[in-house]
């Protein structure tokens, strides 16, 4: 993976895809820095797994001012001293908020994010990991994070439908699609492999990896 042409890589995608675990993949690989979501230090998101509508606001602005921070940060430090590799996009934050809240309070979230959003640096790459609510739903379960235990499968699939319209319009940065059904470079070497390999040989700013059974 060419570091040279890729100084920020962004890796996404709905809960259970194994976005943190490529990101951190990708980045020990290539002794790259992270970039990280932090949702154990959110102190609303497990009272907002068990009681949505009470808490999808606080959550909500909670990690739209964590990441702020976090970009703020990473811009302050000169984001191209070495290669990064974030496992959080910027721009997708209204999605969940446009899941969770209610007119009124998503009304107050769209104020608030237009006017507190920083210019964020645009990733050199954005690989978005997309997966059958099915499959996000077992690897969820496998996983065994206790507070996501009451994640509910009509929240993951109307989820994978909006993360599906948002890369359906994304073109801020190049983007390749990559379907984990058959093909999990998050969790085996072969797989990871063959996706460096896609990586490399990208010649268009928005292409899409696929590997049948």
């Amino acid at each position: 993976m060419n570091f040279d042409k890729y100084k920020y890589v962004v890796v996404e995608g709905p809960i259970g895809v194994g976005k943190t675990t490529l990101a951190r993949k990708i980045a020990e690989s290539f002794s790259a820095q992270t970039l990280l979501e932090l949702p154990q230090e959110n102190p609303f998101l497990e009272k907002f797994y068990r009681d949505a509508v009470r808490y999808a606001l606080p959550t909500q602005l909670f990690f739209l001012f964590q990441r702020m921070n976090q970009l703020r940060d990473l811009a302050q430090t000169d984001l191209f001293s070495a290669p990064v590799v974030s496992d959080f996009l910027l721009d997708k934050d209204p999605i969940f908020a446009r899941l969770t809240l209610g007119d009124d309070e998503l009304n107050l979230y769209r104020q608030l994010y237009e006017h507190l959003c920083p210019q964020a640096p645009q990733p050199d790459l954005v690989i978005y990991l997309q997966a059958q609510p099915e499959t996000l739903i077992e690897r969820v379960r496998k996983r065994g994070v206790a507070m996501e235990s009451s994640i509910s499968e009509s929240y993951l699939y109307r989820l994978c439908e909006s993360y599906s319209r948002f890369f359906y319009h994304y073109d801020a940065a190049p983007l390749l699609m990559v379907n984990t059904e058959n093909l999990n470079p998050a969790e085996r070497d072969e797989d990871f492999e063959l996706l460096l390999t896609r990586i490399k040989g990208m010649r268009g700013k928005r292409e899409f990896f696929n590997r049948g059974e």
